[in-house]
């Protein structure tokens, strides 16, 4: 299988010795054939349309996907498209458990891929939520209304990095927990770094 627009840095992934190796690569040839560009991003093939990522492929114990970067914008009336959690905007996944399944679903991939290239090409894009929608945790807010220089240096993150911050203090489930978060970051937000930096 060679494709004018397939990628030899991206090989490696579809070679590896994986159980979805058969399914990897029938959803490389099947995203090829609709004239994307392969390229390898985040350790996956990634597929683009003059430089914009559409979509990439990847895989779970339970299953391969295709994940579409904007997906929440895609039609799917028969629901396949799975928000993988709540705090996820705009990617959408589009799994497969097998290659049987890949081949009867060939169609709707197809259309997802040939809509998400539509949607980029007119320049849509999800609105990401505004970070005044997140919640705060108590345990944050606290901190925050009583140390000005902390308030002011979160407020002068990034939208991502308030948005990064506010998801990790809030998941964990007891106080003591978010507590030692907050803690642990305040010298990180402090010189306006983010959870990854």
């Amino acid at each position: 299988m060679i494709y004018e627009n397939m990628n030899p840095s991206a090989d490696w992934f579809f070679n590896k010795n994986s159980k979805w190796m058969l399914e990897y690569t029938e959803l490389r040839k099947t995203v090829l054939e609709t004239g994307l560009n392969e390229e390898l991003k985040w350790g996956c093939p990634c597929y683009t349309r003059q430089n914009s990522n559409i979509l990439l492929i990847h895989g779970f114990k339970n299953y391969c996907a295709i994940l579409f970067m904007q997906g929440a914008l895609l039609t799917d009336p028969e629901a396949m498209l799975i928000q993988q959690t709540e705090n996820v905007q705009s990617a959408r996944q589009l799994r497969f458990k097998s290659i049987e399944e890949i081949n009867a679903h060939k169609e709707h991939i197809i259309a997802f891929i040939e809509e998400a290239m539509r949607i980029d090409a007119a320049g849509i894009k999800v609105v990401p939520k505004a970070i005044s929608e997140y919640k705060i945790p108590l345990e944050f807010q606290g901190i925050l209304d009583t140390n000005p220089e902390l308030n002011i240096a979160f407020n002068a993150l990034t939208p991502g990095r308030q948005r990064g911050y506010l998801l990790y203090f809030s998941n964990a489930k007891q106080s003591k927990t978010r507590e030692s978060r907050i803690e642990k970051y305040i010298p990180h937000i402090l010189n306006g770094k983010g959870l990854e930096d």
